[in-house]
């Protein structure tokens, strides 16, 4: 019998710090990256609900200067990069602190490559680019869904062509992860929702994946277990602390699966939106995600069969088709018990712009390990399913 050679990686950050009151180590932990002048990269909502300041505090009380900078956009740009870079080197800091979810995250990570490898943040676009490390980087994490704290996953908007730009690569995989839980609940209802729908897709993607290993399988599912029990708790009190620790496992689990075994077209189609619209990931791909898994059912039908379980579906007695239309079934009533907009059309997006986004879409590398191949007619359909679900 022949075998063929293939090799499947699993990237994680070196410490991740789980569990209500973690925050507390977030000090101590940059200290012992070696950080002296941390670089806290937030958005001007950590600054306003007085985070930041937080933060602040306890890198200091731990012997660490710090300079802010709170000028990450909700879907981070070039621009936010490169003005990062320069108030970096202006203070000669010499460690990376971020703050938020996936938009601070991200710009943090986009910074990170710049300083380590120089040049311009666009050079980097694409799979392992850089070839030299990045400064210490901590990632504390106030959202449940992006998992932008532990990935290889960076996101950032060329802001000539309004595309949002994917650049994968381990060296910029956080050192330290923190979720605290507690760091949570003041996040609104939309925002929970939004992030938790995100990270319930990563995990689907990640499961029909063509790269998917057994290691991502159980990160996936048991992510997917998680979202259906908790997600709705979550949304309806924020300040149920049992609820944000579930959902903040739940969101590390899920990007435990895709770091490693990648998206699909779901993700491929949300960026475009991002980048033509400046909507919400979340809010994207959580009206997206019913209709990329329609197309992507005759792939792998038992894999969607086994998502309908995890999402608390009685499949008893049904044949593997119907069994796997369920977890569509599903995905909808979750998505419309949280709030989510019901179809791209609520969110303005246009019928004229979904060519163009196609064309975007079909050049993502996140649509490579999508299960089903699509031709550029077949997402322009999707998008139109998406405009009126």
């Amino acid at each position: 019998m022949s075998v063929v050679e293939q090799t499947f990686g699993f990237f994680t950050p070196t410490v991740a710090l789980m569990g209500v009151g973690c925050a507390k180590e977030i000090g101590p932990q940059a200290r012992s990256l070696g950080a002296r002048h941390a670089f806290l990269c937030t958005d001007a909502g950590m600054v306003r609900l007085g985070l930041a300041e937080k933060v602040t505090h306890m890198l200091e009380a731990a012997g660490i200067k710090v300079t802010v900078f709170g000028g990450a956009e909700p879907n981070p740009t070039d621009r936010n990069v490169h003005d990062g870079v320069a108030l970096y080197q202006a203070h000669a800091c010499d460690a990376i602190v971020t703050l938020g979810g996936g938009s601070a995250h991200d710009c943090g990570k986009g910074i990170g490559m710049v300083i380590g490898n120089g040049g311009h943040i666009r050079d980097y676009e694409g799979l392992d680019k850089t070839t030299k490390p990045m400064p210490p980087f901590l990632a504390v994490n106030t959202t449940a869904g992006t998992a932008a704290e532990m990935t290889r996953f960076c996101i950032i908007t060329n802001t000539d062509t309004h595309v949002k730009m994917a650049l994968v690569d381990w060296r910029c995989t956080p050192d330290i992860a923190i979720n605290d839980p507690l760091l949570m609940v003041d996040m609104p209802a939309s925002l929970t929702a939004a992030t938790g729908m995100d990270a319930l897709t990563h995990a689907i993607e990640a499961y029909v994946s063509t790269i998917a290993t057994p290691i991502t399988d159980a990160c996936a599912l048991q992510a997917i277990v998680l979202i259906a029990e908790w997600l709705r708790p979550a949304v309806a009190r924020g300040t149920n602390v049992q609820a944000r620790d579930k959902m903040a496992y739940a969101e590390y689990l899920a990007g435990m699966a895709f770091n490693s075994a990648s998206l699909g077209y779901v993700h491929a189609m949300a960026h475009q939106l991002g980048g033509f619209y400046n909507l919400p990931h979340g809010v994207c791909n959580a009206v997206l995600l019913p209709e990329v898994c329609a197309f992507n059912l005759i792939a792998c039908p038992q894999r969607y069969a086994d998502i309908a379980q995890a999402l608390g579906e009685n499949t008893s007695g049904l044949s593997t088709i119907a069994a796997a239309e369920k977890a569509i079934d599903a995905i909808r009533r979750l998505a419309r018990d949280v709030g989510i907009p019901q179809n791209l059309t609520a969110l303005g997006v246009l019928e004229k712009d979904l060519e163009a986004m196609a064309v975007n879409a079909r050049k993502d590398a996140c649509q490579a390990t999508n299960p089903r191949t699509a031709t550029q007619e077949q997402v322009v359909e999707i998008f139109k399913a998406a405009l009126v679900a």
